[in-house]
């Protein structure tokens, strides 16, 4: 674990969302979220936070979009390095 400088993931945060926009936020128990994902470091510090995502958005899906957009100034790993993820989330780095 030498090499691993924190780790990834995810909670779904209860949502005030319109009657016409709630679909999309619906997440697996039935009711409107948002898809949050984290990156915490080894002294239980957030390093980065990605919020706004539909409940419905799958994991893979918002941790891509975070990795893959360089205005989200994502935090990547120096090379050599990683961070634990959770299953839901693609490996990092491929």
């Amino acid at each position: 674990m030498i090499d691993c400088i924190g780790c990834i993931d995810g909670t779904h945060i209860d949502a005030c969302i319109p009657m016409v926009h709630q679909m999309r936020y619906r997440g697996r128990k039935g009711v409107p979220t948002f898809n949050v994902m984290v990156v915490c470091d080894f002294d239980m510090c957030f390093t980065f936070v990605s919020v706004g995502w539909e409940g419905s958005a799958p994991n893979t899906r918002v941790c891509l979009h975070t990795i893959e957009t360089s205005s989200m100034n994502f935090p990547k790993p120096p090379e050599g390095k990683y961070y634990v993820l959770d299953k839901g989330y693609p490996d990092y780095p491929d």
